[in-house]
């Protein structure tokens, strides 16, 4: 879509608002509410052709314990691969965890029994390309950046999160397509 430019004076119509409201930077795709202690989460038709990158948000509910949220693409339970560098709350010493071939994304989101949060980019799901990961990781006694790969060539439409310990209640997934240009 052109660029429009509006001088002073010029007249802003419905139609042309309309088409900037449509043609935003992240579109909405789907959204799951989450149910009462679930020991994971899928969201289905999350990715398609219409986006290469998407963002995924968790907010609004809570964790029966300290936990990472796991992040699983398909039914894919091998090959994931990644990085998270973090600082404990009680140290200034920075840290930091691997993904090597896990069965999921580890480090993807976090939470406890106050809150959840999960904040991620996903790049290339749905395409015949390595899948590559890029979030924020709050698990609310250790902050950081995790990013990931999963180094295959399969065409996704779906992701599931999984706490790392317990259970997660109450919330809601959302997933974004960042629009093409």
């Amino acid at each position: 879509m052109a660029i429009k430019t509006f001088t002073a004076g010029s007249v802003l119509t419905s139609a042309d608002t309309n088409t900037y409201l449509t043609n935003g930077m992240a579109q909405y795709v789907t959204s799951v509410t989450v149910g009462s202690a679930v020991s994971s989460v899928t969201v289905t038709s999350a990715f398609n052709t219409n986006f290469d990158s998407y963002k995924i948000v968790y907010s609004g509910g809570v964790g029966s314990t300290t936990l990472h949220l796991t992040l699983a693409l398909g039914s894919t339970a091998t090959g994931y691969y990644g990085g998270l560098i973090y600082n404990n709350a009680a140290s200034a010493t920075p840290a930091g965890a691997l993904d090597t071939n896990t069965a999921s994304f580890t480090y993807a989101g976090g939470g406890n029994t106050n809150q959840m949060l999960l904040d991620c980019d996903i790049h290339n799901p749905f395409l015949a390309r390595y899948t590559l990961i890029n979030a924020f990781n709050l698990s609310f006694t250790n902050y950081g950046i995790y990013n990931g790969s999963l180094q295959n060539t399969t065409s996704y439409t779906a992701f599931t999160l999984a706490p790392s310990a317990g259970t997660i209640t109450g919330g809601t997934v959302t997933c974004y397509g960042y629009r093409k240009a």
